[in-house]
């Protein structure tokens, strides 16, 4: 799975729990295809909330794209990390985050982090920090991505 740059690449998040509602999650994920010049991203978000129903989007992305989660996911220096002092999952749920880098591969859970307050008063605060803050940017893309590539135009 090599993009652009020719290196392989793959990006995956979720973050769920099960409870009241059954299991709710939110998933996604970027997996290079083919020739390296476009990846296939997928998005899932299961919410049992007043029975609103699993809502699966999937898209092709460009190689810029994936270069561009490339270089977040290099400034944000994940790789590295370590996992090991981070709070553990709970019945509140847990979050997991795999990236594979070239010959980088890392895989990560921890619990759900509700605010900073949670990061700050964990055992390892400056790895949950990076770990937090890429999360945050990863998923402001997807949704970014989603609802542009997902808009409905009116006819005018």
């Amino acid at each position: 799975m090599a993009g652009s740059t020719g290196e392989p690449f793959y990006l995956r998040y979720y973050s769920g729990h099960s409870g009241r509602f059954g299991h709710e999650f939110l998933e996604f994920d970027f997996r290079v295809v083919g020739d390296g010049r476009s990846a296939v991203a997928r998005y899932a978000n299961n919410s049992n909330y007043r029975n609103d129903s699993l809502i699966r989007k999937e898209m092709c992305v460009s190689a810029l794209v994936v270069d561009e989660i490339r270089r977040i996911v290099r400034a944000s220096e994940i790789m590295k990390e370590d996992d090991a002092k981070w709070p553990q999952k709970n019945k509140d749920g847990r979050q997991e985050l795999e990236i594979r880098l070239g010959n980088d591969h890392i895989s990560f859970e921890t619990a759900k982090i509700g605010s900073l307050i949670d990061v700050t008063e964990s055992a390892d605060p400056e790895g949950l920090r990076v770990f937090y803050y890429l999360v945050q940017d990863l998923k402001a893309l997807v949704f970014s991505l989603t609802s542009l590539h997902f808009k409905i135009k009116p006819i005018s």
